[in-house]
């Protein structure tokens, strides 16, 4: 898989200003929008992600949670990562506060397209080591970095 085709430098944010679910969701929708602002719609984007975590939370644990939704309006995924500096109760399995966040829209139609998206970075998110390496960093550029980094030495 491709990380690059999924994000942006321009997705990737750390923020010390958040301090709830509702606000971490509502900042994602308004990154995951700024890959296809003439197709994507913030209010419907955050509609999706609230839609989502109504079902359950999409915390995975260990300070992670995967935020994800469907969308007509868009004909790619797309994803957007947010790093806190201060975790948030996001409802996790865990009760663990939740720093790292990759937020994820994809067509309607994506289903096992959506679904080995989502494994995949459960995969790249349950590395401890890597979260750790995330954690540490507090610019952009080199969050954005990081994470690609990872989906190279992965191969």
């Amino acid at each position: 898989m491709n990380l690059e085709q999924l994000i942006t430098p321009a997705q990737v944010v750390c923020r010390n200003d958040i301090h709830s679910k509702k606000k971490a969701l509502d900042v994602l929708s308004q990154y995951l929008t700024t890959a296809n602002p003439e197709r994507l719609d913030s209010r419907a984007v955050l509609d999706t992600l609230l839609g989502r975590e109504r079902l359950g939370s999409t915390g995975l644990g260990q300070g992670v949670a995967l935020p994800h939704g469907r969308l007509a309006s868009t004909n790619r995924a797309i994803g957007a990562v947010l790093k806190l500096d201060h975790g948030i109760d996001f409802g996790a399995m865990d009760q663990e506060p939740v720093d790292l966040l990759f937020g994820l829209v994809v067509p309607e139609h994506f289903t096992d397209e959506h679904l080995k998206i989502l494994a995949y970075l459960a995969e790249m998110f349950s590395n401890q080591a890597f979260c750790q390496r995330l954690r540490l960093l507090h610019d952009d550029q080199l969050l954005y970095q990081e994470l690609i980094n990872w989906q190279l030495a992965d191969g």
